[in-house]
Order: C-alpha cells, then structure tokens, then sequence
C-alpha cells in the first residue's frame, strides 16, 4: 500500500487542522474572560488579608507558607491526570466506558490525597515552619482532596472541550468564596480566618467542578478497582505527575525557601506580589486544558507539523497577552502593591521581576504540553533540573543580599530574579527539544511585541508622573492595555491570530 498523501486527505487534514485552532481559540476565550473575573476577585482577598488588623503581612505569610506545601501535595496527589487523563481518554476511546478510565485515576488520587492529609495533620510544623498555628489552620489539610478531585474532573471536561466549569470553579467560585469568607472571619474567628476561607473556597471550587463532571459522564458501569492496574497507571503517571508538581514548584519554593530565612512580614508582602503576578499565568493554564486533547489526537495519527503549529500559535497569544498585563500591573506597580495596604508597596521590586519571569515562561509551558506525551522522562529532567538551579539561586541570592546587610525586601526581590532566570533557561532548553523530537521550529516570538511595548510604556510613565495615584490605576491601566492590544492587532495578528476573538461554528 502506499503512503502518500492524497489531496482529499490533505485537505481533511488542513480542514482539522482549522478545526483545531478553533477550539484552542475558544477555549482560550473563555477562560481570557475568566481571568478578567478572577483578577477582579482575587483583589478584595489581597486588600482584606493586607489591610484589616486582623491579619496583614505576617498573618498572610504564615498563611502562605502552610498554603505552598498543601498545594505542591496536590499537584502530586493527582497522579499527573491533569495532564495524563487526556491521553488515556484518547487511547481507550469506543473501547471503554470514560467514566470507568477517570474512576481509576480517582481512586488513586483519593487514597494518595487522604494518606498525605493525615500525615501533615500529625506533622504541622512542616507546615507552619514558625510553630504559630490552631488547631483550625490544621485543618487546612482538609483542602487536600476537594483540591486533588477537582483537578480531575476539570481535566475531564476539558477532554470535551468544556471549559466553562474551569472558569465558573476556578475564577468566579473559588476567588469570590475565599474573599467573603476572609471578610466574614475577621469577626467571627480572626486568629484563624485566612484558613477557614481557603477551606471553603476550595470545597466551594470542588462543589462546582463535581456537579457538571457528573452531568457529563454519569457513573461507572461494571467497574471494580484493580490493584495491579492502578500500581501500572501509578507508574506510568509519574514522570508526568512530577513535571506537573514542579512546573508548579517553581512559583512556590521561593516561597518556602524566604518562609524559613526571612520574617512573616516579609513573606506576605512577597506572597502578595507573587498573587498578583500569577494573574497572568492564569492566561498559559487557560489554554491547557485544550491543547492537551488536541495534541493527544494529532500524536495519535503523527501529525507533528499540527502539534507544533499549535504550539507555536497558543505560546505567541500567551505571550502577547502576558506581556501586555505585566506592563499593565508592573508601570504602576507601587500603586497597585498599594491597594493591598501601605506596607506592601515594598515589594514592587519583587512584582516587576515576577512579572517579567511570567512572560519568559511562556514558550517553556506550551513547549511541555507536548513534551509531556512525547518525552516524558526527558521533560522531567529539564524540569527537576530548573528548579535545582531555581532553588540554588533563590538561597544564594537571599544569603548575598543578608550578607551585604539588604533588608529582607531586598531578599525577596532577588528570590524573584531567580525564578525569572530559570524559567527563561528552561523556556529555550524545551523549545529546542520539542524542535527536534517533531522536527519543526518551535518559536513564538515576533518582533511587533516590541514595537506594540513602546507607546505602552509611554503612555504608563505619562500617567504615573502626571496623574494622581487613583487615576494612573483606574486610567492608566486601560490606557496601557488598550495602546499595546491595539499595535498587537495590527502588526502581529494574522488571520489564524484574530480567530482567538472570532467566534467560529463548533467543528
């Protein structure tokens, strides 16, 4: 038989081929929009947490260190499904019932979820190095398997290319819970308020994320868990589950590293820039849950020109959008860290470094979301060897800055410039490895985001020095993003670019 390419299936091909770049687009709109929603909620926990009395900086850094650890125990705790469920969705599709695949992965998250709960539960002072805690914060441990859950079940809808639970759990559900509850505490149990609302939002989230998982893909139908099946599934996640904890990792063991050398007060303050600035890393998750099914299905008939097409297209639109935000919240930076309280406007150095380490980490994302499925083990050495050096530098950088007599804000600032230089290597080192392995170029920089920045940072310093501090925000920033989306519109987008705002027919 032969194998070449006859026209009508070149023309099938480049017709899914559109198709594709029609889901990415709509699945990144949609959850473009969510990050819109989660910004305008993530505002008032920063500003309750920093400024009522009682809680403020050394609170939220206590609380931040408790929270990095229950986080990066989640990550692992889902077994790489995240990720991983897309592909084995793919493979046993018309074979076995999904529900049945997603059941697997679930019992194995349960199980590990609840083990790691009960064991920080009699091991606190991991999780709160300084040794101030309730009995209340402890039961932050409780997040642990709502949290794990809901990463599954979101997986599993976005398989269907459903994304709007993503948005409804993770930026309306889960922001706005953790932000009312913060505020209602303040009167009812101040001591330990952060670490009731964190619990509800995240059962809030886990509500939201369960009920449409469960319209979509019922129950299990002749299922019984298998032992050896899960211990193989366990294996065979691995190298993905630890790609995922330390992608994560890398935002959070400056964190841990300045919970355990610098004061709580200087923890907060830098966790609260780190809040802010990870608003735009919302923008590379946005997309992830539709790129994976979408690559998973181009592997599966070897169509490595798409996958990489569609690397490329999804890291330049995060890319762009990335850089124009971190203009956006960094020009103005001090008035932004100001509206969380007066003593956070000290950490505007470490905002402006986290910012840049977001846009730089963009190629690095969308370059694992393949290298994930074709060079797992690879990818997981990449990734364990950038958050050596992340952490290498993160401890080197606080110790100079202690040793040259800086202040703790100064350590804060050069934890940031850590994470922005090992994100940065890592980008080019998976680019270069996903080039090769698909044998396309992998690139998603273009010119036109320097020329878009220009009359962006003009327009920022003209109103941070002419403006008072209400206006440059509540003007400035508009202003900003407009100038800069405007210029990206018309220098950089084609017309694959301008379908992220064009709403097409579903394929």
């Amino acid at each position: 038989m032969s194998d070449a390419v006859t026209p009508r299936d070149q023309a099938t091909r480049e017709e899914r081929q559109h198709d594709d770049i029609a889901a990415l687009a709509k699945g990144g709109r949609t959850n473009l929009f969510g990050f819109f929603l989660r910004l305008a909620a993530r505002i008032p926990f920063l500003f309750i947490a920093g400024r009522a009395a009682a809680y403020g900086p050394a609170a939220l850094g206590r609380f931040a260190s408790a929270l990095v650890l229950i986080e990066l125990t989640s990550m692992l705790c889902t077994m790489g499904e995240k990720r991983g469920l897309a592909q084995r969705l793919s493979e046993t599709e018309g074979q076995v019932h999904p529900a049945n695949v997603i059941a697997d992965g679930m019992v194995l998250a349960v199980i590990t979820s609840f083990s790691a709960a009960a064991f920080f539960w009699f091991v606190p002072v991991l999780l709160f190095p300084g040794g101030h805690y309730t009995w209340i914060d402890r039961l932050m441990v409780l997040a642990l398997p709502a949290m794990t859950m809901t990463e599954i079940w979101l997986a599993a809808l976005a398989y269907r290319l459903r994304v709007t639970p993503t948005v409804w759990s993770r930026a309306i559900v889960e922001p706005w819970t953790i932000s009312i509850m913060a505020g209602a505490m303040i009167w009812v149990a101040p001591e330990s308020g952060l670490s009731i609302a964190y619990i509800a939002s995240i059962y809030a989230a886990a509500l939201t994320a369960f009920i449409p998982f469960f319209r979509e893909y019922g129950v299990p139908r002749g299922w019984r868990p298998r032992p050896r099946g899960m211990r193989k599934l366990a294996w065979h996640s691995l190298p993905i589950a630890l790609a995922d904890a330390i992608e994560w990792g890398t935002r959070r063991v400056d964190i841990f590293l300045l919970g355990f050398l610098a004061p709580p007060a200087a923890v907060g303050i830098y966790y609260a820039a780190q809040q802010v600035a990870s608003l735009p890393q919302k923008l590379k998750t946005s997309f992830e849950p539709v790129l994976g099914p979408v690559i998973t299905r181009n592997l599966k008939e070897r169509d490595y020109g798409a996958i990489a097409k569609q690397v490329c297209q999804v890291g330049f639109w995060i890319t762009a959008s990335q850089a124009g935000i971190a203009l956006a919240l960094g020009i103005p930076g001090e008035g932004v860290m100001g509206l969380v309280g007066r003593e956070f406007v000290a950490g505007t150095g470490a905002l402006a470094f986290l910012l840049a380490a977001e846009v730089v980490a963009a190629t690095a994302v969308v370059s694992e979301a393949a290298l994930v499925y074709v060079a797992r083990v690879q990818n997981l050495v990449v990734s364990v060897a950038t958050i050596v050096l992340q952490a290498g530098l993160t401890l080197g950088g606080i110790l100079l800055m202690q040793r040259l007599g800086y202040n703790s804000l100064y350590q804060a600032a050069a934890a940031a410039v850590a994470l922005m230089v090992s994100l940065g290597l890592a980008s080019i080192v998976k680019s270069i490895m996903l080039s090769r392995i698909l044998g396309q170029p992998i690139n998603n920089w273009r010119w036109a985001l320097i020329w878009a920045a220009v009359p962006a940072v003009v327009i920022g310093y003209l109103t941070k020095q002419f403006l008072p501090e209400w206006a440059a925000l509540s003007l400035g920033i508009p202003a900003i993003l407009g100038s800069y989306f405007l210029v990206i519109w018309k220098k950089a987008f084609g017309p694959e670019d301008r379908r992220l705002f064009q709403k097409a027919k579903p394929a």
